[in-house]
């Protein structure tokens, strides 16, 4: 997959001169030159994104602003908290020089953070907003990603919304960001349609949002769910199937984020609304960026790229990057998932979905 798949503006920073980063003027003599260590700390396995994009243009993008010296040490937590904090403490004891970490549990990775503040390596949020002493943290501008999700929902339902019962499947309540999506998506939902179910899916396990769609259902009734925001795609595929098992006949909206490919391949077919699609292209890159520049003390740089500013729990004013979102539906698949080189036309249309993309000429 091509690094820089886009020529729009936005990134401009992730597919700069390769050079630029590392030779300013007007920085500060760099602690270290190409032999950089960044410490990479995902999550999950079960939200596709992360092992198929993040990690990969992560490592690409380290490679180029080191010319092909520096290195990516990488660790997937499968959503354990306790594999995590083990991670995190063989990084340190790696001595490796930045650690970029998307936090199973934000408040749990705290002790971790400052373990690696007090062995003098930085700690770069990513994806989500982890607490303790973290220097900088780069996401999605996730109330926003909310809104777009509600006012999806809301939409699909059109005149018939204020009348409309939906169930709202949430995520993980020990990741910061599922608050941040739930406030954004009940800025829209709220007071236009009726909600008549809210989980939180325990480390967003699609097995959990399964299980509790069918509570759901046995509670609200099957005909009168009328909508479900959903906060993820693994999350929307589990509950599309739940709804498929209990025996729908049409499909009521069903909301997503990550621009999974199956999730794609659903809207072409008709069976999910739409998905939140996060350009990992930007996140990930731009997060390179912030860890190199770092690790050289380049602060005009660095600062360049960290422009706005979050609080957490444990700390105000934080540096911080906010990657814009786009609602992605069938109309609008070419402009962005392929425009940025994500997928191809091939990958998305299989010999399952090929009449539906015909249909929506998608070819």
């Amino acid at each position: 997959m091509p690094l820089c798949a886009s020529a729009s503006a936005l990134l401009l920073s992730a597919c700069g001169v390769i050079d630029g980063v590392g030779g300013s003027s007007s920085s500060a003599t760099p602690k270290k030159g190409d032999d950089i260590t960044v410490g990479l700390l995902l999550p999950d396995t079960d939200t596709a994104r992360f092992e198929k994009f993040d990690y990969p243009l992560i490592k690409q993008r380290v490679a180029a602003l080191t010319h092909d010296k520096g290195k990516v040490r990488y660790a997937n937590a499968g959503a354990s908290v306790a594999t995590q904090s083990k991670q995190f403490a063989q990084m340190i004891a790696a001595k490796v020089d930045v650690v970029l970490v998307d936090a199973v549990d934000a408040k749990a990775i705290a002790p971790a953070v400052q373990k690696a503040k007090d062995a003098g390596i930085p700690v770069i949020a990513y994806d989500r907003l982890a607490e303790g002493p973290i220097d900088a943290y780069i996401s999605h501008d996730n109330e926003l990603v909310g809104e777009v999700q509600g006012r999806a929902i809301v939409e699909a339902l059109g005149s018939k919304a204020a009348t409309s019962k939906i169930v709202m499947m949430n995520g993980d309540p020990g990741d910061p960001n599922t608050a941040r999506f739930k406030e954004g998506a009940l800025s829209e939902l709220k007071g236009r349609v009726v909600i008549a179910k809210s989980y939180d899916t325990e480390k967003w396990l699609p097995s959990a949002a399964k299980a509790n769609l069918s509570k759901a259902v046995k509670s609200i009734g099957l005909d009168n769910i009328a909508a479900v925001y959903s906060a993820n795609d693994g999350m929307a595929g589990a509950i599309i199937d739940a709804l498929k098992d209990d025996g729908v006949t049409k499909m009521p909206p069903v909301t997503g984020q990550d621009a999974n490919l199956d999730a794609v391949q659903r809207i072409v077919a008709g069976r999910q609304q739409m998905t939140v699609y996060k350009s990992f292209l930007l996140e990930a890159t731009n997060a390179a960026e912030m860890a190199v520049t770092k690790v050289r003390g380049q602060a005009i740089e660095f600062d360049a790229l960290a422009e706005d500013s979050v609080d957490s729990p444990t700390q105000k004013d934080i540096p911080s990057m906010l990657v814009p979102v786009v609602a992605l539906t069938k109309d609008n698949i070419k402009s962005t998932v392929i425009k940025d080189g994500v997928y191809t036309v091939k990958d998305i249309c299989t010999a399952q979905y090929a009449a539906d993309c015909a249909a929506i000429g998608l070819k």
